[in-house]
């Protein structure tokens, strides 16, 4: 299923999603079509794209919006639910990983108030499965100061990714920088126009030897 045609012959609810988004979201998510998946998107919108995962995933799928408008529930349906409560409440989120397991693919496109969005990672991203994807979106608002962002402010999703990345990279800093429970459990980070994506996962090997013979 192409996602970009299905968006474009959409005749369920609404989806508002920028067009270069599309591409990414194939491009991280292909890998969990057909499977009996669990994704959590963060901010229902107005019910459309709950939907439009739901035909891309498949019917093994199951599909978890979470909302602080109580309206949201009405987003309810067969393979989707919905849970209201805010995104940066720990309590909140622990309770959906009780309820439906850890979750295979993260979406953050909920307040993308930075207090909210770094908060949310901290918690949901260690419980997020091991080889899932979790993916920030809309982070042009990391530059926006209603969102609390701004150019390299700190406290920013954006600045916190830096960060992140020295973590990812820790084993090769000569011990200047301890390995991390993200630096064990991650694989790579993937960074578009206004969007974040980090894959979960552990290389099991630092380098493979030589083969054949020097000359």
């Amino acid at each position: 299923m192409n996602l970009w045609a299905d968006f474009l012959t959409n005749d369920g609810r609404l989806i508002h999603k920028w067009k270069h988004y599309f591409p990414i979201y194939e491009r991280h998510f292909r890998d969990f079509v057909h499977k009996p998946v669990t994704m959590l998107e963060i901010g229902c919108g107005l019910g459309g794209s709950l939907q439009m995962w739901k035909r891309y995933l498949g019917p093994h799928a199951t599909i978890i919006g979470i909302d602080i408008l109580p309206e949201c529930k009405a987003y309810e349906e067969d393979q989707i639910e919905v849970r209201i409560g805010p995104q940066q409440d720990t309590q909140f989120l622990q309770g959906l990983v009780d309820e439906f397991g850890p979750p295979d693919i993260v979406l953050d496109d909920g307040s993308h108030m930075m207090s909210h969005v770094v908060r949310t990672f901290e918690y949901l991203y260690p419980r997020t499965a091991r080889n899932g994807v979790y993916m920030v979106e809309d982070l042009h608002t990391a530059y926006w100061e209603e969102y609390e962002g701004g150019f390299r402010r700190l406290g920013t999703f954006i600045e916190r990714c830096k960060t992140l990345l020295d973590e990812l990279n820790a084993d090769h800093t000569r011990d200047a920088l301890p390995a991390t429970e993200f630096t064990k459990s991650t694989l790579g980070m993937h960074f578009y126009d206004s969007v974040a994506v980090f894959e979960r996962g552990r290389h099991t090997k630092k380098w493979a030897p030589g083969i054949g013979r020097e000359t």
